[in-house]
């Protein structure tokens, strides 16, 4: 009886995991296209093109691959596009003389 229990609780488990991990990336691509949109109102195509630029084809990748239901990939390519906004802005804001937050 405990032995069945425990297979079926490690059933449950992994079944929770891999469901955990094909999961939408709704919240990651939510932080990339608030964080890519934040570092073009900035001003951040002036002071860090190339970032922002490689943040927006990211995202783009990411938007791509969700439509796919590639959403390992997604979830990737949107914390990368974040990263790279993220990283503009603060350039963007360093080189306007602001302060970061």
């Amino acid at each position: 009886m405990i032995g069945e229990f425990l297979k079926a609780l490690s059933a449950v488990l992994l079944l929770s995991l891999l469901v955990a991990c094909a999961a939408a990336p709704v919240q990651e691509m939510s932080d990339a296209r608030q964080a890519v949109e934040a570092a073009a109102d900035a001003g951040a195509g002036e002071f860090a093109a190339g970032l922002l630029g490689s943040a927006r084809s990211l995202l783009e990748s990411a938007e791509s691959k969700l439509q796919q239901h590639l959403f390992t990939g997604a979830r990737r390519d949107a914390e990368a596009a974040r990263e790279d906004a993220l990283e503009a802005l603060r350039i963007t804001l360093e080189a306007k003389g602001e302060e970061t937050r």
